[in-house]
């Protein structure tokens, strides 16, 4: 017989990939190299093809239907096989299955960023005259959305500060609950982001999960990770539903793809993913195949990256141009560092530093530097800073920019994994032009 591609293919699914060996519990970062992929129904490829393509070819009609019964939500069960690039794909739903392993979620899904990844939550839960309760700061484009575009459906919002205790959380549900049942409807999502973008400030996730089931019992706790996720938190052990990335960041971590990610219950990715198949904002397959070639390093990537800023906070600590740090790694409050205690394994690589001055200063310390490049975004294996008051929170209005934090002498930097001795001679060069 020859030995055709379709002689070789026992089955249109790959086999059930193990997560076990023995009474072992494999890692993650194990299960990085092959979870969800067989080779056999690639040609024997080791690593998965990128599937360029736009449709898929169904086996009999009725196999068509089923499929489409699925994706639709008419049959319970979700997807049973591939149908159109807007609703699944090989290299994506590979790469959903690995990123639920380390967040230890049900499920996971893939958007084109991080912010079609919020939109679409956002979109998929709230209704009109609900309420969104969030902390503060958040991503300048999340704050915004909520407070503008989603105003525009009639959807309010509540926030509270980053490091707000059970009673101030309990507060803002309560306020939550009022303007929800003033508009005729609900607190419909309570969303968090720890640590904040950009002042590091940690929220109490298992405050807020208490102050929730107290207050707005239907309304799940998201929360975007991306500062420390995967690999030094993972916030539905302390009771969030669903986690949120920029797969941009540590994730790809090579400054080179833009993508987003939610993570959590079926019962709460179910709705999501119906809302993605309409809008369509699932990653491309190429973007999934490079966030697959990305998770394989990325405890190596984020290990590296957080070792090298202990070194660099250790020394710009004691500098006398620097007015302080937001480094989790060197904490202060005894608030913040009980959260970081009980809620992280790590202090990342993403920190806020604090020149003596104001923007003139930050700028001239930014425009000085050599090996750092002077650009947004994190966590990618080059070193980044950039100047959140006038760039990625621009928008934000001064009065707010100044409640949260985002002061004119804030530089947001990203340590990436060159040497750190290499980054902390670029640091001094560049304090001596301030």
């Amino acid at each position: 017989m020859t030995d055709t591609p379709a002689s070789r293919t026992p089955a249109r699914k790959p086999k059930a990939s193990f997560t076990t060996l023995g009474n072992r519990q494999l890692s993650p970062a194990t299960l990085m190299m092959g979870h969800g992929y067989d080779p056999v129904l690639s040609e024997g490829s080791l690593k998965p093809p990128i599937f360029l393509t736009s449709t898929f070819a169904f086996a009999s009609a009725a196999e068509g239907k089923r499929f489409f019964e699925g994706i639709t939500g008419k049959r319970p069960g979700g997807a049973e096989g591939l149908v159109y690039s807007r609703f699944n794909g090989p290299n994506q739903q590979i790469l959903e299955g690995r990123l639920a392993l380390w967040d230890g979620a049900e499920e996971s899904l893939v958007f084109s960023s991080g912010m079609s990844a919020i939109a679409t939550l956002l979109l998929a839960v709230c209704s009109k005259g609900d309420v969104i309760v969030h902390s503060g700061p958040l991503y300048a484009a999340t704050e915004g959305f909520i407070a503008k575009t989603m105003a525009r459906f009639g959807i309010g919002y509540v926030d509270f500060p980053a490091g707000a205790t059970q009673p101030e959380i309990e507060a803002a549900l309560a306020k939550g609950n009022e303007l929800a049942a003033s508009q005729g409807g609900k607190v419909a999502l309570v969303y968090l982001e720890s640590p904040a973008n950009p002042t590091n400030a940690l929220v109490d996730v298992e405050a807020v999960t208490a102050a929730r089931d107290g207050l707005a019992q239907d309304a799940p706790i998201a929360i975007d990770n991306t500062f420390l996720g995967p690999l030094w938190q993972q916030p539905i052990r302390q009771g969030a539903d669903i986690v949120v990335y920029s797969l941009t960041k540590y994730a790809g971590g090579h400054s080179d793809l833009v993508a987003g990610g939610l993570s959590g219950a079926k019962k709460f990715m179910d709705p999501i993913r119906m809302l993605r198949n309409t809008m369509g904002t699932i990653c491309d397959p190429n973007t999934a195949w490079m966030l697959l070639r990305s998770l394989e390093t990325i405890e190596l990537r984020m290990t590296r990256a957080g070792e090298n800023a202990a070194k660099v906070c250790a020394w710009l600590k004691a500098h006398p141009k620097v007015e302080g740090l937001g480094y989790l790694g060197d904490i202060a409050d005894a608030r913040q560092q009980d959260i970081f205690d009980r809620h992280c394994t790590g202090a990342g690589s993403t920190f806020s530093l604090f020149i003596k001055g104001g923007e003139a200063e930050s700028f001239a310390f930014l425009d000085a530097l050599k090996i750092a490049k002077l650009a947004v975004s994190l966590g990618g294996t080059e070193t980044l800073a950039s100047h959140p008051a006038s760039m990625t929170h621009l928008s934000v209005p001064d009065a707010r920019k100044a409640a949260l934090g985002i002061t004119d002498n804030l530089v947001r930097i990203s340590i990436g994994i060159e040497n750190a001795d290499d980054l902390i001679a670029d640091f001094e060069q560049a304090l001596s032009a301030v």
